[in-house]
């Protein structure tokens, strides 16, 4: 499964690690996904991958 939050479709960055000589390098910086369960509306349950950032908001969001 590829590394993406199933909600948003956060995935990888990529870009270059600078050193101080100016050297460049290829990084990827990974989202900080969870596994998180949730309840459909037929009772089932499904494990998906949400990024951290978007778990913080549905709870913001399910309290108001």
């Amino acid at each position: 499964m590829a590394r993406k939050c199933s909600v948003t479709g956060k995935g990888p960055l990529v870009g270059n690690n600078v050193s101080h000589a100016n050297n460049k390098t290829k990084r990827r910086q990974l989202p900080n996904l969870r596994n998180v369960k949730i309840t459909l509306e037929d009772g089932t349950i499904k494990k998906i991958k949400i990024a951290a950032s978007t778990l913080r908001t549905m709870k913001k969001q399910s309290a108001q």
